[in-house]
């Protein structure tokens, strides 16, 4: 395998997905940056392997970190994710998504990091044509979050094509769960992801789950989607960086999912089953931008990078996730 030699810079690394991108490089024996606002996301989620710079991807002072770091591959996680607050505040996304990331990647291209991988979206989809998704379905968004990350995937397709520098694209499905060594976890105060919510409803920070939309085209009336677990996607950005080094000439973009899809009813099915109680639902409209259902057909990153899933498994999921919300009610506020 060829080395990176040099650092592994991550954007949002004390944010969710991240800090769990940052203990799988560690752990893989990466020396690694973390580039974070702290808008969003937390200093003591950051390893203390790592090393913390406290700015903003669209600074020009990103470019000073990656000079003196020796960064010769960047992993870009920062941004805004919230699909609702996407469609009521649509210029948040493009800034903080789309115009951020086109400065990161001018950072890069100036600096000469030839490795490149993006945080994007199953949202480039939009409502897809046929389920299970391949990489090469069209990518319709039908929310501002999806072509906010869309038009990032465009830029990096062109910029790889102009210049000496190869990328990898991972569009992720829902991501849930926790470091199962209770290292690190979702920790974002007004989470908007299913399985985080029902863990605080189960351990008590919410009264119940609101459920949003039961008259979907799928089995039960309620959203589908195809959770993966946060460890297990952190595995694959590490596989990932390990195939742009070893073949220079190569970009790929890649679905991260597990290829099969549960219903928001059948995920509290699984948390009342994992915790032995029943958490209250409450049954509300649509959300604005919300599809019925997304899963990913993975055959292209099974058989493009050395990854296999390790906690395929929705109660291991949502049994990770409760631990680590009860970590966080043992830390407190």
């Amino acid at each position: 395998m060829a080395a990176l030699n040099g650092k592994v810079m991550v954007t949002g690394g004390a944010g969710y997905i991240g800090s769990h991108a940052v203990l799988a490089l560690l752990d893989a024996g990466y020396e690694v940056v973390v580039v974070d606002n702290l808008v969003t996301g937390f200093d003591w989620a950051v390893d203390p392997r790592a090393t913390l710079e406290v700015a903003d991807v669209a600074d020009g002072r990103v470019r000073d970190v990656i000079r003196d770091h020796s960064v010769r591959a960047i992993m870009h996680f920062a941004g805004s994710v919230v699909v609702p607050e996407s469609v009521s505040d649509p210029l948040k996304y493009y800034r903080n998504n789309t115009a951020a990331s086109r400065a990161l990647i001018e950072s890069a291209v100036v600096t000469g990091v030839p490795h490149f991988i993006f945080s994007s979206t199953a949202a480039t989809y939009g409502t897809p044509e046929r389920v299970p998704i391949k990489e090469s379905d069209p990518q319709r968004p039908i929310n501002p979050y999806g072509m906010s990350k869309l038009m990032t995937e465009h830029m990096l397709r062109d910029v790889a094509f102009a210049h000496p520098m190869n990328y990898c694209a991972l569009r992720y499905f829902n991501v849930a769960g926790a470091d199962p060594e209770g290292r690190s976890g979702q920790s974002t105060q007004g989470a908007t992801h299913l399985i985080k919510i029902a863990a605080e409803a189960a351990t008590g920070k919410r009264a119940h789950v609101a459920v949003f939309g039961t008259d979907f085209p799928t089995r039960d009336g309620t959203g589908v989607r195809d959770y993966i677990h946060v460890s297990d996607l952190a595995a694959a950005h590490v596989a990932a960086l390990a195939l742009l080094v070893e073949r220079p000439a190569e970009s790929h973009t890649l679905n991260c999912g597990y290829g099969r899809g549960f219903s928001v009813l059948e995920v509290l099915d699984a948390v009342d089953r994992v915790t032995n109680m029943k958490i209250q639902r409450k049954l509300e409209g649509r959300r604005a931008g919300d599809p019925a259902e997304l899963v990913a057909d993975n055959g292209a990153i099974l058989s493009t990078i050395s990854w296999r899933p390790e906690r395929d498994d929705l109660d291991t999921i949502v049994q990770d996730a409760l631990a680590w919300e009860r970590r966080l009610a043992e830390m407190g506020p």
